[in-house]
Formats: C-alpha cells, sequence, structure tokens
C-alpha cells in the first residue's frame, strides 16, 4: 500500500503492469502512484515473453548514433531522428538502472556484458538476461522493485473509462472488478497497456492484446498516429498454439536459416537475406506460404544442440511442440507481433488530451516508424517512462463530470481475428480493407476491440503506398514519406491529417 496523501486525488494513475507500466510507477517515487493491472502483477504482459533482449549501444565499437542509424533504417523513412537518437543515448543508462534494481544480465568470462546480434543491427548490442529469457527476468526485477516501493499501490482492475474535469482535463479512471465500477481520481493517467496482436489469428502476443488503452484514449478525443502499421514477427512458431510461440529473431543473427522443405533458402536474393528487417523476412516468408511452401528455421547441428543453453526458453516451446532443433528444422510463420501505430505523444510522453499520457507500445513516439527494429521495445518503454515522470507536472483535477459509459458488447472475438488476418494481415489490398471495414463500422460503436481493428484497416485502406510493416499489393510503391493522425469524432467518422515525415526514405 502507498503512502497516501490526504487528498485522494493527489497521485498518478498508470494502468498495465508490463514494463512501461512499472518503470513509470517506479521512477515517479516518491509520488503517489496507483497502479492498475489487468491480472495478478507479473502475469498477463507481453514484457514476460519478450526473448530477444534490450539494444543499447554499449559495445566498443558502439555509439548512440549507430543505434540511431539502425533505427532509422528499419522505420522506412517514418523515423523521427531527435526521437531515434534520444532514445539511444538513454540505453546505456537504462541498462545501468536494471542493474541497480536486481536485473542479472548475461556476462562474458571477463565481466563484460554479453551482446547479442539481432536482424538489421550493425552492431552487436542487444544485452539479454537468461539466454532468450530477458522479458521475463526483466518484469521478474521490476515487480520486486514495485513490490517493494512504499509510494505504489497496486490495484488489480480493468480500467473502462477515463474521468474528465469540468475544464475537459483526464482526471482519473473508471474501473472494474468482480463486476463492480468504481471511480479512481488522479492528476494524470498513464496508459501502459500494450499492443495489439490478440486482433489476430496468428499472433504471439497473450489474449488480452486487443487495444484497450487505444480504445479509452481514442474515445477520449486523443490524436491516434499511423495506425496501420503492425508488425509481423517472422519466425513464430506453427505448432499449432495460440498465441503462437515465438523463435527469437537472435537465432538468424546466431547462424541458424530459413528453408523450405526442399532445403532452399527462403531469403536467396534478398537483400540483408536472412538478417534483413523484420517487415522484409515476414513478407519473404508469406509469399512462400502463398506459394504452397513450407518454411522452417533451420537451427539443426551445433545451434541446436546449444540451444537448451544459450536459447532455452525457445528449447522449451520446441520440446512442447515435439520438436527436436538439434535435429529437426522449426516451422515457422509470420504473426501479429507489435503495434508500431499508438496514441500520438510528444518528447515527454504528453497525449493531445491534457491529463492523459502514453508509455510503451500503446503509444506512438515517432520512434519505430514504419517497422521496429528488433530489440527496441523494451528499450523504449524504459526511455519514456524516464522522460514521463521528469515532466509530468499535472495539476490536481477540478470538479468531475459524471461518466457516460455506454454498453459495451463482447463482440464475436474470433470473427474479428480471422477478419484481421485474412484482410488486414502481412500484404493488403482495397478488397479486402474495404471489407474488413465494412464488417467492423457495425461493431464499434460499442465493442472497443472492433473499434480498435476499424482505426487498423481504415488506416490501411487510407494509406495508398507500400512502406514497412504496411504492404499494399495494389500499391507496391513508396509515396512520400507521411505520418497520418486521426482523432475520432464518432465511431464510424474519423478526422485525419497527413504530415510531412522528418526524414524521407532513400534507396
Amino acid at each position: 500500500m502507498n503512502a497516501v496523501s490526504p487528498n485522494m486525488a493527489d497521485r498518478v494513475v498508470v494502468v498495465g503492469g508490463g514494463v512501461a507500466g512499472l518503470s513509470v510507477a517506479l521512477r515517479l517515487a516518491p509520488r503517489p502512484v496507483t497502479l492498475i493491472t489487468a491480472a495478478a502483477l507479473g502475469l498477463g504482459t507481453a514484457t514476460g515473453w519478450a526473448q530477444g533482449g534490450i539494444a543499447a549501444s554499449v559495445g566498443a565499437d558502439d555509439a548512440p548514433s549507430l543505434h540511431a542509424a539502425d533505427t532509422e533504417a528499419a522505420g522506412a523513412g517514418l523515423t523521427e531522428p531527435d526521437v531515434a537518437l534520444r532514445v539511444a543515448r538513454a540505453g546505456p543508462g537504462l541498462i545501468d538502472w536494471l542493474v541497480r534494481i536486481g536485473v542479472p544480465f548475461d556476462r562474458t568470462e571477463d565481466g563484460a556484458l554479453a551482446l547479442g546480434l539481432e536482424a538489421a543491427h550493425g552492431r552487436r548490442r542487444i544485452v539479454r538476461s537468461g539466454g532468450d529469457a530477458t522479458g521475463a527476468r526483466v518484469l521478474e526485477g521490476l515487480v520486486r522493485a514495485v513490490l517493494s516501493a512504499p509510494s505504489i499501490e497496486v490495484v488489480e482492475a480493468r480500467a473502462c473509462d477515463l474521468l474528465r474535469d469540468t475544464r475537459g482535463a483526464v482526471a482519473g479512471i473508471v474501473a472494474e472488478r468482480d463486476g463492480a465500477r468504481f471511480r479512481i481520481p488522479a492528476r494524470a493517467v498513464v496508459l501502459a497497456t500494450g499492443g495489439v496482436g490478440a486482433l489476430y489469428a496468428a499472433t504471439t502476443n497473450p489474449p488480452g492484446a486487443l487495444g484497450g488503452g487505444l480504445a479509452l484514449a481514442a474515445r477520449a478525443g486523443a490524436v491516434m498516429l499511423d495506425m496501420e502499421f503492425v508488425q509481423f514477427h517472422p519466425t513464430a512458431i506453427a505448432a499449432g498454439a495460440d498465441p503462437m510461440p515465438l523463435a527469437t529473431e537472435a537465432l538468424r543473427g546466431e547462424g541458424a536459416r530459413l528453408i523450405d522443405e526442399t532445403g532452399e533458402a527462403v531469403m536467396a536474393g534478398i537483400t540483408g537475406g536472412d538478417l534483413a528487417p523484420r517487415d522484409v523476412v515476414a513478407r519473404g516468408i508469406f509469399q512462400a506460404l502463398q506459394r504452397g511452401r513450407i518454411v522452417y528455421l533451420d537451427a539443426r547441428g551445433a545451434l541446436g544442440a546449444a540451444m537448451p543453453k544459450r536459447f532455452p526458453t525457445v528449447a522449451g516451446l520446441c520440446a512442447a511442440a515435439g520438436i527436436d532443433p538439434a535435429v529437426q528444422p522449426i516451422p515457422v510463420r509470420p504473426a501479429a507481433h507489435y503495434h508500431m501505430g499508438g496514441v500520438k505523444v510528444d518528447a515527454h510522453g504528453a497525449t493531445s488530451v491534457p491529463g492523459l499520457f502514453a508509455c510503451g507500445e500503446v503509444s506512438s513516439t515517432g520512434l519505430h516508424g514504419a517497422n521496429r527494429l528488433a530489440s527496441n521495445s523494451l528499450l523504449e518503454g524504459l526511455a519514456y517512462a524516464g522522460f514521463i515522470a521528469e515532466a509530468l507536472d499535472a495539476p490536481l483535477p477540478g470538479a468531475i463530470i459524471p461518466e457516460t459509459v455506454g454498453p459495451r458488447s463482447v463482440a464475436d472475438l474470433l470473427s474479428i481475428r480471422r477478419l484481421m488476418e485474412a484482410q488486414v494481415g502481412v500484404v493488403r489490398d482495397a478488397a479486402g480493407l474495404e471489407q474488413a471495414v465494412a464488417m467492423l463500422e457495425p461493431r464499434s460503436e460499442t465493442c472497443d476491440a472492433a473499434l480498435v481493428a476499424l482505426m487498423i484497416a481504415r488506416g490501411a485502406l487510407t494509406r495508398r503506398e507500400s512502406r514497412g510493416a504496411h504492404w499494399r499489393s495494389d500499391f507496391p510503391h513508396i509515396a512520400p514519406a507521411a505520418h497520418t493522425d486521426t482523432t475520432l469524432a464518432t465511431p464510424n467518422a474519423e478526422r485525419r491529417e497527413t504530415t510531412a515525415a522528418a526524414t524521407e526514405l532513400t534507396s
């Protein structure tokens, strides 16, 4: 329980129990924080499933400018250079902060951080813990720190609406637990609710990753940025599980190859090959599957034999699927993994709505652009937690306006997931996107999952080009680099504004 101020509104509410939410709560100390988690602390979050690591330029041959340049290259013209450099510069200090709170990163024999290589990185800069268990180790460390912090109160509940005061500022949340709703007033609300992967039939995300925070922000009138950009991880293990287990990109960094059932290299002739950016590899695998090929990640031999020690998470997932990677290739396919779009925020994590902030995957900071660079996700959540804490200075709320939460239905989620997979997936076209929009619009007013899916589909339909993770088979060219700001007027009417990006993609 926290050291509660005599004024119950004198606190910040943080919604989300992953790396972003926990880090914001810790960084705000000693200010009072109420942390809202949909599940028990440490459960139900994508952070714990993150295998790759945290990108940080800590190597002797590395520098923040090099890390930022790789981030920009992967972002396909929509990464903001100042954001990339600022986050890259924060990386080494964030690793030090995690070490101080007890996260045990992997080390070499001489005690230096062991650095891995992942696709589209020009240097070894992936800091890991437990081989491929980085997310789980980081989450454990953050949870321990939160539980020992006297300024943080943890409430297990679902955030179902935002409170507003007479000035129009966000003034807390309406939470729901065991069917009962209750108010939690606050100076400010920080959304750290994660992504949208569970809107797709094939995903590596937890079942709760339905974009709930995006719906809260959109219905409150917040500007949303580049909602159409959904990253599909190329190597989800295709063994029938839902969610799909992940074969970390680091395996390809250590020599695993993508092959088809004949042994031919899937990425042959494509720039970057098996270590091309994720969007490129995902499309390469998708196109092979569309041609009737079966795609495998081949780690047979020494890498597969060493997997239980070097990549124990993947080894365990393979064992559960009856696969021995030392002698069998791992069947893989693309799956929805990360959302680059989100609630538009400024350099301090503030949204366009006073009193409302966003951190982590729910936000769109300008870091990831059209395609996130591997192992930049945990980094972004950690970095912006600090940026938010440094700048958050919201006044006490005014008189709170009675909330008017309408009834929210739980639409047929299975049909939404199948629709998004089929029509708003790795490769898109106008006919499929128009079908998705037509089917989602009638459900969007009362269903948050349908609303978020609709914003993604509409954004994809409007963006008549192919860029990064957004690929239109009917518009395969690249148009001038531009962001799309969207504000929800009503669920069936959006206001859109296109703004030029700070950089242009060069070929």
